[in-house]
């Protein structure tokens, strides 16, 4: 199970990834940079979906549900479809 801590560190990881500072992610999502310090640290122990949803948008990233196992990235897929042999290999 994912806790609020792991969604934490998930958006601080899509905040470095994008190359944002807490300031530029902020400002992309219409937040106080105090808002991103307070989500990535959990400092009042909780998290607003919407902000979350607004601020990984900002850094490029949906948020989306899927069942347990099915978790395949972009990265997987590219490369199932390059390892299956196709008309012209």
């Amino acid at each position: 199970m994912t806790t609020l801590a792991d969604v934490s560190d998930m958006l601080k990881e899509a905040r470095h990834e994008a190359s944002l500072s807490q300031e530029e992610l902020a400002r992309r999502a219409g937040v106080a940079r105090t808002t991103v310090a307070r989500m990535e640290t959990l400092a009042k122990g909780d998290m607003s979906v919407s902000v979350l949803v607004r601020l990984l948008e900002a850094a490029g990233c949906d948020l989306k549900v899927v069942a347990h196992g099915f978790g395949r990235t972009l990265d997987d897929i590219l490369i199932e479809q390059r390892a299956a042999p196709g008309p012209n290999r």
